[in-house]
């Protein structure tokens, strides 16, 4: 299984081998404000899964955790790709809405359920935590 993606204007790549580890979707303030939606879509993958190509800017910011979250966009078009450090983190998260094929996005779960809009709407089946899944059970 390969899962592919990119940026908008197609400036910045992602070939991922395998399943992710995780996906789902995020409803904390960061995500919401990033994706200028209700929530992020996200996959978990291991850094050696991945393969980028393309130069990203990058955004750091503080996490719910207290450490530096790194989203990677496109300089050009803006398209937000994925998160983490190339070379330096053991694992990224790659935003699903740059997918190249959409229907390869399975959800699981939902992290930080307790700030999520009233207004979305939750699929079937999908596990909604508190916060992180670390950090609290199920809501």
């Amino acid at each position: 299984m390969i899962i592919t993606g990119s940026c908008l204007c197609g400036a910045i790549h992602y070939a991922a081998s395998g399943p992710p580890r995780l996906a789902g979707f995020c409803f904390c303030h960061d995500c919401r404000k990033a994706s200028g939606s209700g929530f992020m879509p996200f996959m978990g993958f291991d850094a050696g899964q991945l393969q980028f190509s393309g130069t990203p800017r990058q955004h750091h910011g503080l996490s719910a955790r207290g450490t530096i979250a790194v989203r990677n966009f496109c300089g050009d078009c803006g398209g937000l790709v994925f998160g983490g450090i190339i070379g330096t983190d053991t694992s990224h998260t790659i935003y699903a809405g740059s997918l190249d094929d959409p229907g390869q996005f399975r959800p699981q779960i939902g992290i930080f359920g307790r700030d999520r809009p009233a207004w979305v709407t939750v699929p079937p089946g999908i596990t909604i935590y508190a916060t992180m899944p670390d950090q609290a059970s199920p809501a």
